[in-house]
């Protein structure tokens, strides 16, 4: 490398733009010499804490000049503020171009539209550092072609990987994000399986490691791993590799965990959906390790629903639909049990159909219904939802009440009001009870936290936001102090309401008046009690006693049919669509389907559990009784998981686009009209205390939406209704 020439055509290009030589410069291209001299590569690190704007443009005029063709590789640094202008900065890195070998932009402070004109270009490194940077979606489109390490770790705000952030770094092998926000297991290890050249990535860092590389710690214990390994003696964790028979325990620390490392058999998970990854946070991946998490996924994990197990396009799908054959060559039939309520052949193709459509994106539409709340601005009216339900029969209407205790119903597909009603009961008062009736679908019963009970009727409800309503159309029962919830009957002529006071009031529908009380039936508060959906004499309770009871109406009031019990403290119960099952939900994750017959325990659906005694989970059906989603108050992610197997298809994870906050779950629903569709009421308390109902579609990608979240909110009342 001849320095003096190189040297030379620096100052002649700072001659030529009126620039003064920067000192820093000729020092880097003195370092390059150092090291041709030493028969390794030339390459000059330039840092950009010492460069000024003004050295900008002489120094690119060298670098694409043929002059500087003995310089191997350019490596750009940022390791602190930067007073350089965000156009010189991506004028130098286009200048270096194919020499640019390392670009390190940690704690970036030129801005998010330099990072994102960044992302979206084309730069043409080899590594790639954006540690500590403030980036909430990573979704990097732009060109990285000869990119093989990225490294992202300390970027606290990140949260998520959107689909095709990687599509543009084909040849990326290394991957680093410790401390991050990432949590969502499907959907990152979706993200990842399109880096096909991936072979080491960490979400977490062993503590002597400083790369994504195995820990060289753990190779003078290779052999003996590999002895036990070939007697399939070996069980590996996240934490410990326990070789059994042996009386050695690897221990291998990790720290700077993203969210994501708490999943449950987050690593087997990992493992066996990226089958071209060799080491995984530091520490290696071996034959035997990889066939047990093949095993372990398998086991809990449901890669597509129904049990498809290999994707399919929905074009194939109507193809084989026209065509009268519906691919039984490919997989096996379901037996006729597991189809339930469905068993002819339109509805096998209706599964595939939904299977295709979850299997071509792991990142679900999120639609808020927010829209009607803009036309109360001038009345200074903001609707707070508490509590919701679907019409049983109207696929396009539901209602909620409000936390000032109004009751809306809304055409949830146009956002437009169909009828308002000011207040069920005495100001203020939150709604936790809403029932449609089953044989008069017009009519609901609305119940207050106050313990007001009403009977609407919503073609007489007014479709605008006042404070009259003409009480003549609603039917009023006897209050019933510290309500939870109400339910209506399938005959429409009794309503259950339970309360906070450990007892149960019945009432006739008609007259609004009592018929009994039951007092102490739970040693604890009843959160939710439900009628069966076929029987108007069968109903169940849930209590905060761990006890979850079934009645008889025809039975003596007082003896339960039998009482299952759980290891907290009971949110809700749930019959299944046909009664033949009990989906029983407790203090933190604690989900059960119960036998309704005996109460005998049918499937537990093993959701990790946060270690919080305020976390309250709601679960409901999904696809009839096909599947159960399951979120709480202390999280942010709704669970989605087949009925009959337990295994985890999807999650979908809650994030306020506008502060990047997590939104918490208060309450679910599955939609009754349209597969793998279900409503989220969820809340926030920043960066202000908001409530709103949040639509998901499973089967199309968030992608093709150009509709964005909005903030949402928390309050002690969460453990109350169901």
């Amino acid at each position: 490398m001849d320095v003096s020439s190189l040297k030379a055509r620096y100052h002649d290009s700072c001659k030529k733009h009126a620039v003064q030589p920067n000192s820093a410069i000729l020092s880097w291209f003195s370092q390059g010499k150092i090291q041709s001299s030493n028969n390794e590569k030339c390459s000059i690190a330039i840092s950009l804490d010492q460069l000024r704007d003004a050295d900008i443009l002489p120094l690119t005029n060298l670098l694409m000049s043929s002059d500087s063709a003995d310089i191997d590789a350019v490596d750009i640094f940022l390791e602190s503020n930067s007073d350089l202008g965000k156009a010189n900065v991506k004028a130098l890195i286009n200048a270096v171009d194919l020499k640019l070998r390392v670009v390190n932009l940690q704690d970036l402070a030129l801005g998010n539209d330099f990072l994102w004109d960044l992302l979206q270009g084309c730069v043409a490194c080899q590594v790639f550092n954006l540690r500590s940077i403030n980036i909430q979606k990573l979704n990097m489109v732009g060109s990285f072609l000869r990119l093989h390490t990225l490294s992202m770790d300390f970027c606290t705000s990140l949260a998520s990987l959107q689909k095709d952030c990687f599509s543009g770094m084909p040849n990326l092998m290394r991957l680093s994000m410790c401390e991050t926000r990432i949590a969502n297991l499907m959907a990152t290890t979706g993200a990842l399986s399109k880096l096909l050249s991936l072979v080491e990535l960490r979400f977490q860092s062993c503590l002597c490691c400083k790369d994504t590389g195995a820990c060289s710690n753990l190779q003078g214990q290779h052999n003996l791993q590999s002895e036990v390994q070939e007697k399939d003696e070996f069980l590996v964790s996240v934490c410990k590799l326990d070789l059994k028979n042996a009386a050695i325990t690897l221990k291998y620390i990790t720290h700077c965990r993203s969210p994501i490392c708490f999943e449950k058999y987050y690593r087997e998970y990992m493992i066996s959906m990226l089958p071209g990854l060799e080491v995984l946070d530091n520490f290696p991946i071996r034959k035997t390790e990889r066939e047990l998490a093949m095993t372990t996924a398998e086991k809990y994990f449901e890669y597509l629903p129904y049990k498809r197990h290999h994707k399919e396009s929905v074009v194939s799908v109507l193809h084989k639909r026209e065509m009268g054959t519906n691919g039984i060559q490919y997989q096996r039939p379901f037996k006729p049990k597991q189809l339930h309520p469905y068993r002819n052949g339109q509805n096998f193709f209706l599964r595939s159909l939904c299977a295709a459509k979850i299997g071509s994106s792991m990142w679900p539409l999120l639609h808020p219904l927010s829209k009607f709340s803009h036309s109360f601005k001038a009345e200074n009216k903001k609707l707070r939802p508490r509590q919701f339900e679907y019409h049983p029969s109207n696929p396009s209407l539901m209602v909620f009440g409000s936390l000032d205790g109004e009751v809306v119903v809304l055409n949830h597909e146009n956002e437009k009001i169909v009828g308002y009603i000011p207040s069920v009961g005495r100001a203020m008062s939150s709604v936790l009870g809403l029932c449609w009736l089953n044989k008069n679908p017009s009519k609901l019963v609305a119940g207050s936290d106050n313990g007001s009970l009403k009977l609407f009727d919503i073609n007489y409800m007014s479709r605008e936001v006042s404070g009259s309503f003409c009480s003549s159309s609603a039917a009023t029962f006897d209050d019933f102090e510290q309500l939870t919830s109400i339910h209506v009957n399938s005959t429409d002529d009794q309503l259950l309401a339970s309360s906070y006071s450990k007892g149960l009031a019945l009432y006739d529908l008609a007259s609004g008046k009592r018929l009994q009380l039951f007092t102490n039936i739970h040693q604890e508060p009843i959160n939710v009690s439900k009628f069966s959906h076929h029987s108007p004499y069968m109903f169940a309770t849930s209590s905060f006693d761990h006890d979850v009871k079934m009645w008889d109406l025809r039975q003596n009031p007082m003896r339960p049919c039998y009482t299952a019990s759980s290891s907290r403290g009971n949110v809700m119960v749930f019959f299944s669509p046909d009664d033949l099952y009990l989906l029983v939900s407790a203090v933190d994750n604690e989900v059960k389907q119960l036998l309704a017959v005996d109460g005998r325990v049918h499937m537990n659906f093993e959701i990790a559990a946060t270690g919080s005694s305020h976390n309250y989970t709601r679960s409901y059906y999904m696809n009839g009784r096909d599947y159960i989603i399951s979120g709480s108050c202390d999280e942010n992610i709704v669970r989605i998981c087949c009925a009959q197997t337990g295994k985890r298809l999807r999650d979908v994870h809650l994030e306020d686009t506008e502060s990047g906050n997590s939104i918490f779950v208060q309450s679910l629903r599955g939609d009754p009209f349209r597969h793998f569709h279900m409503s989220i009421l969820a809340t926030s308390t920043r960066p202000s205390s908001k409530w709103e109902i949040i639509k998901v579609n499973l089967l199309r990608s968030s992608c093709y939406s150009e509709e964005n979240s909005s903030g949402q909110c928390f309050n002690p009342s969460c453990c109350l209704g169901g």
